[in-house]
Parts: structure tokens; C-alpha cells; sequence
């Protein structure tokens, strides 16, 4: 069996232009613009352009650990050195000693620190208690180098849950619908626009003000229907047509205040909510089985194979299973099948920050290679880059939303970025570069899409929805409006672009140097 690459990951010195620190991303206030989807007001605010049924880009500020809050630093409570033969074993044992003291009031237990060298893993990790940190001495091969052995395609850390299997991106649906438990209260609005915070429902009784809940939001035969969805043209492959019930959405939401029958919520609406498509209720959540608090820093991740094809062998390095307000930090991966980072849709308010991926082992065709992929929502990856990945910063299936990639670079990229299948919603792009592979005469990839994939897959269809491009780069981009909502493309730039999507100051970036950072200080500026 080939052994894990020593050598330093050369793609990590890109070049300086791609990773510019958040403070240059500011910007000097102008009066609004009528025009400008998202401009700067007099007063220093952002100013929202709305559509006749009241659509806004969203705000995005809500996403990442605790609504983007600094990350913790937990102290130091087990400390392992590098061993011979297989760690695995004496890791988890180490995890599981320190899941057994006691919290402290942020639900924080401490960290398990891997001295610098090498932990050869025959099996997976489980982080499945929360407030328990893994932390090395660094993401390099001369780092803490976590190292996936033997044949077996797995995830090395799983947080959260049980899941311990590669996900199937042609899967209709991945993961299971929330838990709900208790009451249920039907939104009363005809309509509740993208962007929207607040929303009539029936009753109010039984929800307080800081209650977590679910907005509910069904997916009826009416609304495929009005999407074409049950009508996916045929191929030479099997293609599934959606079904009613298959695409429910469920935002997680805090309640901010509540008047008469009008509740407020922390982070808005990022599909509108119609009556006439079948409205949308709330219900408290009753999922106990998300752990909080847990983390992944300072590590390099390898994994063992055979050949450049094999696919047999360590797939994704973390995988996010079903956690909230958690984090990966200073994270590399190299020679992983799948992902460096995967985020399942029991997940929310996770950031992935100053990661990389880097040359996945498998054959480069679907189902392969998405190097940080999200299925949850209020999720952010942020500072993060890739090299001979193919759907790079990449949605799954039916995340509810906001998410955020924000400022990212993909090298040699053999496809293209953006959401992938089946209606994810709610997602900017901000500052995102992607560049395509080139060997040779052959170039492939270096795309970003938002767009109806028709019967690729098993009938991805619709890929998402109420989605932002904001001042990315790439090779080519595609932005196309749905029935029943819209995409944007705003101070992209691009060899080529197509689609129907609303495309502003194409090939010029926009005067907002990024829309997130502009976001996270407008609601600083309110907060003070």
C-alpha cells in the first residue's frame, strides 16, 4: 500500500490576492441607488431593493458559530503524544474519558491536544458529546498528521450522531426530517417574502422569546408542479421526479419578540412561504440528539491509498453529523476521496474556517471530490482552499439556509461550484474564486452555477434558489430564475455568462467589497 505524501502542501501559498483580511473588505458609503440590489444609504446602511411581492436579497449575518461569534479557545485536559501502530483505540478513549466531566455554563468541557507527528487511524473518530475540542500542533505533514489506514472508505471524524458512511449526493433525501415535538401554528400570511423576519401565525400561545424553533415550510404537488419538477425530461439513466413531500424545508429560528400574533426571528426567510402553495406552520424542536460545542483545529489529515483511482481508503476527514454552534479551524486534508469538510443537514451554525483540501484520490466523476459540501443551513466557510477538487464549495440537497462561502479559492477545479441538486435555498457566494483544470489542451471545470440541472444525476432539477454571487471570479458563470424565486449575480466576473438570473456591473466588481462583512458591521452598528 502507497503511504501518505510527507511533503508540504505546496497549494497553500496561493497568492496573496486571494486572501485578503477582512478589514479590506469595507467599504465607503455612497447614496443608495435605486437600481443596486443592496446599496449604501447616507447614514452608512445598507439599503434593500425589493421586488413587487416584497423578495430582498437576504441578510446573511446570522450564519456560523453562534450567529458569528468569535471561536472559543477551550483550556487543555488531555494531552496524547505520536505511538506506533494504530491510534485509534487510544484516542477515542480519550474522548469519551473527557465526555464524562461535567460541562461548564457555556457547555464546554475542554480539549484534547495531539502532539505534533503521526496517528495512524484504522477506523472513525466519534465526537458524539458535546464541548470537547481536538486539537494538534499544526495543519501541515509536519504537523499533527491524522492519518486514515487501510482499505475501508469511511469518515475519520464524525460529530455528532452515528453516520458512518459516505453521503450520496443522487440521494432524493439524505438526511431525516427534524424532530418536532409539542405545539404546531399555521403562518396566517398569503405570502412571506425571502428576506422576511417577521410573519403573522394563529396563535401565539405556548412560544416565548428566545424559544428555538422550526419554521416549517411543505412542498406540495401544486409547487412542483409550477416548478416542472414532476415532468423531468427522460434520459438514458433512471430520473426520479420530485414528490410531494420530498422537498419540506425546515428553518431553524429563535424567536426575537413576540406582538399580538406577529412573531420576529433571528435569521430570515430564504424561501418565501405561500398560501397557496400550502403556507407554513411553526413547532418547537425536540431534536436532543445535536451535540454543541464541539471542534476540530490545528490538524493535517491524510489518508493512505493504492493508486491514483483507488476509492477504497479514508473519504471525508470531518464530517459534521449533527451538531450546532461547532467549528473546524486550521484544518488541512490531502488524498481524502471525498471532502475535507461535510456538513449533513442535521447540522446548523457551524464555521469552517482557514481550511484546505487538496488532492482527493479517486476517479473524477460524480459522487466524488466536493471538497467542502453543506447540507445544513446557517453554516459558514469562510478563508477556505481547494486543489483538484470538482464541486468545491458545493450545497446538497434541500438546506434550508442562509449559508455562506466567503472568500474562497478553488485550484485545478475538474467542475463547477454552487448548489448542486434539489433546491437548496438561501446561499451567497462572496468573493469565491474558482479556476479551472487545464492539462494540457483539456480544460474542464471553473464554473460557478446556479441553474436547473434537468435530468443529470437522477434528476437534480432545480439546484437552488434565492441564491447570491457576489464579486466572484471564475471561467464561466451561470445564473438562472427559477418559478417562484430568484438568483443573483452581483460584480462577478467571468470569461462567459448565461442565464436569466438578475446579473448586476457584470465584470465589474461592485462598490460593496463583500456582502457578508458588510452585513456582520451593519448589525454590529444596530447593535451598539
Amino acid at each position: 500500500m502507497r503511504k501518505p505524501d510527507m511533503r508540504l502542501p505546496n497549494a497553500l501559498l496561493l497568492p496573496a490576492a486571494f486572501f485578503v483580511i477582512a478589514s479590506s473588505f469595507l467599504f465607503a458609503a455612497k447614496p443608495a441607488a435605486t437600481r443596486e440590489w443592496v446599496s449604501t444609504g447616507a447614514d452608512g446602511r445598507l439599503v434593500y431593493r425589493t421586488d413587487t411581492q416584497g423578495n430582498q436579497i437576504p441578510d446573511f449575518s446570522a450564519v456560523g458559530y453562534h450567529g458569528g461569534a468569535a471561536l472559543p479557545e477551550m483550556a487543555v485536559k488531555t494531552t496524547l503524544e505520536p505511538a506506533t501502530g494504530d491510534s485509534t483505540t487510544r484516542i477515542q478513549t480519550a474522548i469519551d474519558e473527557l465526555a464524562k466531566m461535567p460541562a461548564d455554563a457555556k457547555g464546554q468541557r475542554g480539549a484534547i491536544l495531539l502532539k505534533k507527528g503521526r496517528y495512524h487511524i484504522s477506523g472513525s473518530l466519534h465526537i458524539s458529546t458535546g464541548g470537547i475540542v481536538l486539537r494538534g500542533e499544526g495543519d501541515s505533514s509536519v504537523g499533527t498528521v491524522l492519518i486514515a489506514t487501510g482499505a475501508k472508505q469511511r469518515s475519520l471524524i464524525i460529530i455528532g450522531g452515528k453516520a458512518n458512511k459516505p453521503v450520496k449526493v443522487d440521494e432524493d433525501s439524505a438526511d431525516d426530517s427534524p424532530v418536532l415535538k409539542g405545539i404546531k401554528r399555521a403562518i396566517t400570511n398569503d405570502y412571506v417574502p425571502v428576506g422576511a423576519t417577521t410573519f403573522q401565525i394563529d396563535n401565539v400561545s405556548g412560544l416565548k422569546v428566545g424559544d428555538e424553533i422550526i419554521v416549517h415550510r411543505p412542498s406540495t404537488a401544486e409547487w412542483i408542479h409550477e416548478l416542472g419538477m414532476d415532468r423531468i425530461p427522460p434520459a438514458t439513466h433512471a430520473v426520479v421526479q420530485w414528490k410531494a413531500g420530498s422537498k419540506d424545508l425546515f428553518f431553524n429560528r429563535i424567536i426575537t419578540n413576540i406582538s399580538d400574533r406577529q412573531i420576529t426571528i433571528n435569521a430570515p426567510i430564504v424561501n418565501a412561504i405561500e398560501k397557496k402553495y400550502g403556507g407554513g406552520t411553526v413547532s418547537l424542536t425536540g431534536n436532543a440528539d445535536v451535540i454543541r460545542e464541539a471542534g476540530i483545529e490545528n490538524l493535517y489529515g491524510d489518508s493512505e491509498y493504492v493508486d491514483a483511482i483507488d476509492e477504497k481508503h479514508g473519504w471525508t476527514f470531518i464530517e459534521f453529523a449533527a451538531a450546532r454552534d461547532s467549528f473546524a479551524k486550521k484544518v488541512t486534508s490531502i488524498h481524502f476521496g471525498y471532502s475535507c469538510v461535510n456538513i449533513l443537514r442535521a447540522s446548523s451554525h457551524i464555521t469552517v474556517d482557514h481550511c484546505a483540501c487538496l488532492d482527493p484520490i479517486s476517479q473524477i466523476t460524480g459522487g466524488r471530490r466536493y471538497s467542502f459540501e453543506i447540507g445544513g443551513q446557517l453554516c459558514l466557510v469562510q478563508h477556505c482552499n481547494t486543489r483538484n477538487g470538482r464541486h468545491d464549495f458545493v450545497m446538497n440537497s434541500v438546506a434550508a439556509g442562509p449559508n455562506v462561502f466567503y472568500d474562497c479559492v478553488a485550484e485545478e477545479s475538474h467542475a463547477d461550484s454552487g448548489p448542486h441538486h434539489r433546491w437548496s435555498v438561501g446561499v451567497l457566494y462572496d468573493n469565491v474564486t474558482v479556476k479551472p483544470s487545464k492539462k494540457g489542451t483539456q480544460i474542464s471545470g471553473g464554473e460557478i452555477n446556479i441553474r436547473n440541472r434537468g435530468n443529470s444525476g437522477t434528476g437534480h432539477g432545480w439546484a437552488g434558489a434565492n441564491q447570491v454571487l457576489w464579486n466572484c471570479k471564475a471561467a464561466e458563470i451561470k445564473v438562472e430564475n427559477p418559478p417562484t424565486a430568484q438568483n443573483w449575480a452581483i460584480g462577478c466576473i467571468a470569461e462567459k455568462h448565461s442565464g436569466d438570473g438578475y446579473f448586476e456591473t457584470f465584470g465589474t466588481k461592485a462598490v460593496i467589497k463583500s456582502l457578508y462583512e458588510a452585513q456582520v458591521k451593519d448589525k454590529l452598528d444596530k447593535q451598539k
